[in-house]
């Protein structure tokens, strides 16, 4: 483990000065996907320690914005583009999210990003219908949060409710693939939902809960690295 705590992404993210191993893995999707655009308006949920903002202010440039909201507090970015808002996607309003991107109205992101995960408990099945209610939550914010056309990116535990979870989620966008980066880690169980193209007539509700259900979505939660 300590090997693979240390590996070849983990190096590459200390020798370049960024925050963490995970920003390879937005750069990988980006790269295959075309997800983020000079000019976008990006939100990152769970955003610290902030590595996947430092790349989609690269890629949105000096004309773009990007809005982080996490639990945990982080290191300021630079850039007057860039905004982080503390608090808990659940409690924080649509305008609060909004507001720091100069949009409002009808204008909304053009991409949100969440590589939120629960904080596992070890217990596999738990940790899956953990990180499956903050996916649930991410697509329902993006009902109103994301405009028609826009793209979205989530990270989720594999296991027995992923695939309902992508069939939702190819209800509401053109385009849904599953994809694994190669900076994941071997023994993570991560996968990143991309859904592409969010359509204008989308259904973007809290699914009711299956008979002795998941959890409801965890208090704690952190990023992957």
């Amino acid at each position: 483990m300590a090997r693979e705590l240390h590996d070849h992404w983990f190096k590459e993210a200390k020798r370049e000065g960024y925050r963490s191993r995970a920003i390879y893995k937005l750069s990988e999707i980006d790269r295959k996907r075309h997800l983020i655009r000079t000019g976008d308006a990006v939100l990152d949920c769970g955003c610290a320690p902030g590595s996947w903002m430092e790349y989609a202010a690269q890629r949105t440039g000096p004309d773009g914005s990007v809005v982080g909201i996490d639990l945990l507090e982080m290191v300021p970015l630079p850039g007057r583009n860039v905004h982080v808002l503390l608090g808990d996607l659940r409690d924080i309003g649509d305008e609060e999210l909004l507001a720091p991107a100069g949009l409002g109205g009808t204008r909304r992101f053009d991409v949100m990003l969440s590589d939120m995960a629960p904080n596992t408990t070890g217990h596999r099945d738990t940790d899956h219908h953990r990180s499956m209610a903050l996916c649930e939550l991410v697509l329902m914010r993006s009902g109103s949060l994301l405009r028609p056309g826009g793209h979205l990116v989530m990270k989720a535990f594999e296991g027995g409710n992923f695939q309902e979870l992508v069939q939702r989620i190819q209800d509401c966008f053109e385009d849904v693939k599953a994809m694994r980066p190669a900076a994941s880690r071997s023994v993570s169980r991560e996968m990143f939902i991309v859904a592409m193209d969010r359509r204008a007539d989308a259904e973007l509700t809290l699914p009711p809960p299956p008979s002795g259900g998941p959890p409801p979505v965890p208090d704690d939660w952190s990023r992957g690295s």
